[in-house]
């Protein structure tokens, strides 16, 4: 994140990152770095958008990253040449037959996980 700040996007007034919520991606890992004052400067720099907990787009990203794990890099790659090669062969075929994420979280699967969300309607 300071490589981020200092060297990428050093004129930035605000750098916005969208990112799932893991316990350690938030503004007190800084305080857990760095020292105090390097800590608020570089958390004042950024602006945190958390992804929801469940069936989001970074899930299905990491999904999809170890499906081509298992398909397409599950054995040793002799070069980049070779890795970029294979990578494009996949994807183009994973493409072509238009795979998409299977979310098996319903709402009825909701309602019971999350019952203690919902609020109790007495008749």
């Amino acid at each position: 994140m300071k490589t981020l700040a200092d060297e990428i996007y050093p004129q930035a007034e605000k750098i916005v990152i969208v990112m799932d919520n893991l316990n350690t991606h938030s503004p007190v890992s800084f305080y857990q770095t760095f020292e105090p004052e390097e800590a608020l400067r570089l958390s004042n720099r950024f602006e945190f958008h958390y992804t929801p907990k469940h069936g989001n787009w970074l899930n299905m990203a990491e999904i999809e990253l170890g499906v081509m794990i298992r398909q397409c890099l599950n054995r040793r790659i002799p070069d980049k040449a070779t890795l970029e090669r294979e990578v494009k062969a996949w994807q183009n075929d994973r493409n072509a037959k238009v795979v998409k994420v299977d979310r098996r979280f319903t709402t009825a699967d909701a309602r019971i996980k999350l019952k203690h969300l919902y609020p109790e309607i007495h008749v």
